[in-house]
């Protein structure tokens, strides 16, 4: 059975609530991280999107630091 809307933007918002708490575990904050309220508001069977927004080059240079240590490589 399809989920509804409903069900679709509370997955979403958990989804956006993990991965808020995840990045901030390991020190970066994205601010802009939200539910696509436009995706939201469509009708369509996939879940809306995670918008990732916009972010300082400090905390881009700390996602990219945070990925070479789960990679176990030296950036």
């Amino acid at each position: 059975m399809a989920m509804t809307v409903q069900e679709r933007v509370r997955a979403t918002e958990e989804a956006v609530g993990q991965l808020r708490v995840g990045l901030g575990a390991v020190g970066v904050v994205l601010p802009s991280l939200r539910m696509d309220p436009v995706s939201a508001a469509g009708g369509g069977p996939d879940l809306p999107l995670v918008d990732l927004g916009r972010c300082s080059v400090d905390v881009a240079l700390r996602i990219v630091a945070v990925l070479h240590e789960v990679e176990g490589v030296a950036p």
